[in-house]
Protein backbone atom coordinates (compact mmCIF):
# COMPACT_ATOMS: atom_id res chain seq x y z
CA UNK A 1 0.00 0.00 0.00
CA UNK A 2 1.17 3.58 -1.23
CA UNK A 3 2.52 5.52 2.77
CA UNK A 4 -0.11 8.06 3.81
CA UNK A 5 1.21 11.66 3.54
CA UNK A 6 -0.19 13.53 6.77
CA UNK A 7 -0.66 17.06 4.75
CA UNK A 8 -0.20 19.23 7.85
CA UNK A 9 2.61 17.87 8.41
CA UNK A 10 3.96 18.08 5.08
CA UNK A 11 2.94 21.83 5.09
CA UNK A 12 4.86 22.17 8.89
CA UNK A 13 7.58 20.88 7.02
CA UNK A 14 7.87 23.07 4.41
CA UNK A 15 7.35 26.35 6.68
CA UNK A 16 10.05 25.62 8.94
CA UNK A 17 12.36 24.94 6.04
CA UNK A 18 10.93 28.90 5.11
CA UNK A 19 11.69 30.22 8.16
CA UNK A 20 15.67 28.87 8.12
CA UNK A 21 16.24 29.80 5.17
CA UNK A 22 14.99 33.72 6.05
CA UNK A 23 16.68 33.55 9.22
CA UNK A 24 19.98 33.03 7.25
CA UNK A 25 19.30 34.62 3.64
CA UNK A 26 17.06 37.30 4.83
CA UNK A 27 13.39 37.21 4.15
CA UNK A 28 13.54 38.97 0.88
CA UNK A 29 16.34 36.59 -0.97
CA UNK A 30 14.08 33.15 -0.47
CA UNK A 31 12.73 31.70 -3.20
CA UNK A 32 10.38 28.67 -3.66
CA UNK A 33 13.28 26.75 -4.78
CA UNK A 34 15.77 27.71 -1.67
CA UNK A 35 12.60 26.34 0.43
CA UNK A 36 12.49 23.02 -1.64
CA UNK A 37 16.14 22.29 -1.07
CA UNK A 38 15.94 23.17 2.60
CA UNK A 39 12.86 20.99 2.85
CA UNK A 40 14.22 18.02 1.18
CA UNK A 41 11.16 18.08 -1.26
CA UNK A 42 11.20 19.03 -5.19
CA UNK A 43 9.78 22.36 -6.30
CA UNK A 44 6.85 20.82 -7.39
CA UNK A 45 5.71 19.66 -4.18
CA UNK A 46 5.97 22.89 -2.69
CA UNK A 47 4.01 24.67 -5.38
CA UNK A 48 1.40 21.91 -5.14
CA UNK A 49 0.91 23.43 -0.95
CA UNK A 50 1.34 26.96 -1.69
CA UNK A 51 0.90 27.53 -5.07
CA UNK A 52 2.68 30.56 -4.90
CA UNK A 53 5.70 32.46 -2.41
CA UNK A 54 3.05 35.18 -1.80
CA UNK A 55 0.96 32.26 -0.08
CA UNK A 56 4.33 30.38 1.19
CA UNK A 57 4.99 34.09 2.93
CA UNK A 58 1.62 34.35 4.67
CA UNK A 59 1.39 31.28 5.87
CA UNK A 60 5.17 31.50 7.59
CA UNK A 61 3.61 34.54 9.03
CA UNK A 62 0.67 32.42 11.11
CA UNK A 63 2.83 29.60 11.46
CA UNK A 64 5.41 32.45 13.43
CA UNK A 65 2.77 33.91 15.52
CA UNK A 66 1.50 30.37 16.29
CA UNK A 67 4.45 29.18 17.75
CA UNK A 68 5.18 32.38 19.62
CA UNK A 69 1.80 32.08 21.42
CA UNK A 70 2.79 28.39 21.90
CA UNK A 71 6.04 29.12 23.56
CA UNK A 72 4.48 31.83 25.75
CA UNK A 73 2.04 29.33 27.26
CA UNK A 74 5.06 26.96 27.55
CA UNK A 75 6.77 29.26 29.80
CA UNK A 76 3.54 30.49 31.78
CA UNK A 77 2.88 26.41 32.53
CA UNK A 78 6.41 25.87 33.61
CA UNK A 79 6.26 28.72 36.42
CA UNK A 80 4.02 26.57 38.34
CA UNK A 81 0.16 25.44 39.04
CA UNK A 82 -0.90 29.12 39.74
CA UNK A 83 1.48 31.53 38.38
CA UNK A 84 1.11 35.04 40.05
CA UNK A 85 0.93 38.17 37.57
CA UNK A 86 4.88 38.40 37.63
CA UNK A 87 5.42 35.13 36.34
CA UNK A 88 3.03 35.32 33.52
CA UNK A 89 4.21 38.81 32.65
CA UNK A 90 7.94 37.30 32.45
CA UNK A 91 7.50 34.58 30.66
CA UNK A 92 5.86 36.81 27.65
CA UNK A 93 8.86 39.12 28.08
CA UNK A 94 11.53 36.95 28.55
CA UNK A 95 9.80 34.98 25.69
CA UNK A 96 10.31 37.77 23.74
CA UNK A 97 13.83 37.68 23.50
CA UNK A 98 16.49 36.32 21.61
CA UNK A 99 18.01 34.37 24.08
CA UNK A 100 18.38 30.49 21.98
CA UNK A 101 18.58 29.41 18.01
CA UNK A 102 15.28 28.87 17.58
CA UNK A 103 13.99 32.72 19.43
CA UNK A 104 16.93 33.97 17.32
CA UNK A 105 15.28 32.92 14.14
CA UNK A 106 12.11 33.96 15.18
CA UNK A 107 13.02 37.48 15.52
CA UNK A 108 15.14 37.56 12.64
CA UNK A 109 12.50 36.69 10.39
CA UNK A 110 9.14 38.06 12.15
CA UNK A 111 11.07 41.76 12.27
CA UNK A 112 11.82 40.84 8.50
CA UNK A 113 8.28 40.29 7.70
CA UNK A 114 7.25 43.94 9.42
CA UNK A 115 10.32 45.40 7.02
CA UNK A 116 8.67 43.82 3.77
CA UNK A 117 5.42 44.45 4.74
CA UNK A 118 6.20 48.12 4.43
CA UNK A 119 6.27 48.28 0.52
CA UNK A 120 4.58 44.48 0.26
CA UNK A 121 -0.01 45.26 0.00
CA UNK A 122 0.02 41.50 0.45
CA UNK A 123 1.54 41.76 3.77
CA UNK A 124 0.78 45.07 4.24
CA UNK A 125 -3.02 43.69 4.80
CA UNK A 126 -1.99 41.60 7.65
CA UNK A 127 -2.79 42.40 10.93
CA UNK A 128 0.46 43.17 12.57
CA UNK A 129 -0.40 44.98 15.22
CA UNK A 130 -3.38 42.12 16.73
CA UNK A 131 -0.26 40.15 18.36
CA UNK A 132 0.89 43.29 20.38
CA UNK A 133 -2.27 44.47 21.22
CA UNK A 134 -3.34 41.08 22.68
CA UNK A 135 0.06 40.89 24.35
CA UNK A 136 -0.26 44.47 26.02
CA UNK A 137 -3.69 43.09 27.41
CA UNK A 138 -2.57 40.43 28.53
CA UNK A 139 0.17 42.47 30.51
CA UNK A 140 -2.19 45.27 31.92
CA UNK A 141 -4.67 42.86 33.21
CA UNK A 142 -1.99 40.75 35.04
CA UNK A 143 -0.83 44.12 36.51
CA UNK A 144 -4.50 45.13 37.57
CA UNK A 145 -4.56 41.97 39.39
CA UNK A 146 -1.53 42.67 40.77
CA UNK A 147 -2.62 46.03 41.69
CA UNK A 148 -5.40 44.89 43.22
CA UNK A 149 -3.67 42.36 45.56
CA UNK A 150 -1.59 45.16 46.47
CA UNK A 151 2.24 43.53 44.71
CA UNK A 152 2.54 47.23 42.84
CA UNK A 153 2.50 50.64 44.17
CA UNK A 154 -0.69 52.04 44.43
CA UNK A 155 -1.58 54.16 41.37
CA UNK A 156 -0.11 52.53 38.94
CA UNK A 157 -1.32 53.38 35.55
CA UNK A 158 -1.44 49.59 34.04
CA UNK A 159 -1.95 49.98 30.36
CA UNK A 160 1.09 52.70 30.26
CA UNK A 161 3.18 50.20 32.09
CA UNK A 162 2.16 47.47 29.84
CA UNK A 163 2.75 49.55 26.88
CA UNK A 164 6.62 50.37 28.19
CA UNK A 165 7.49 47.00 29.89
CA UNK A 166 6.82 45.31 25.95
CA UNK A 167 8.49 48.35 23.94
CA UNK A 168 11.88 47.93 26.91
CA UNK A 169 11.45 44.06 25.66
CA UNK A 170 10.91 44.94 21.86
CA UNK A 171 14.40 47.30 22.11
CA UNK A 172 16.14 45.07 24.04
CA UNK A 173 15.52 41.67 21.70
CA UNK A 174 17.10 44.15 18.79
CA UNK A 175 19.84 45.00 21.28
CA UNK A 176 20.53 41.07 21.66
CA UNK A 177 19.91 40.69 17.74
CA UNK A 178 22.89 43.09 16.64
CA UNK A 179 25.09 42.02 19.43
CA UNK A 180 25.10 45.15 21.31
CA UNK A 181 24.69 43.07 25.08
CA UNK A 182 24.28 39.61 25.59
CA UNK A 183 20.62 37.94 26.00
CA UNK A 184 21.92 37.42 29.87
CA UNK A 185 22.46 41.39 29.99
CA UNK A 186 18.73 41.99 28.51
CA UNK A 187 17.38 39.39 30.80
CA UNK A 188 18.46 41.03 33.89
CA UNK A 189 17.34 44.24 32.59
CA UNK A 190 14.11 43.32 31.94
CA UNK A 191 13.88 41.75 35.68
CA UNK A 192 15.46 44.83 37.02
CA UNK A 193 11.88 46.28 36.10
CA UNK A 194 10.35 43.89 36.91
CA UNK A 195 11.51 43.96 40.67
CA UNK A 196 10.69 48.18 40.80
CA UNK A 197 6.84 47.47 39.47
CA UNK A 198 6.64 44.24 42.40
CA UNK A 199 8.36 45.61 45.16
CA UNK A 200 5.98 43.81 47.64
CA UNK A 201 6.20 40.29 45.89
CA UNK A 202 4.95 38.13 42.91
Amino acid sequence: MPKRVDHEERRAQITEALVRVAARQGLHAVGMRDVAAEAGVSLRLVQYYFETKEKLLLHGLQWLTTGLSSRIADRVRAAGEAPGPRAVIEAVLLESLPTDEESRAFHLVHTAYAVLAVTDEALAAQPFIDGPDAAEDVLADQLERAREAGLTPPGLDVRTEAISLLALSAGLGTSVLVGQRPPEAATAILRHHLDRLFPNGS
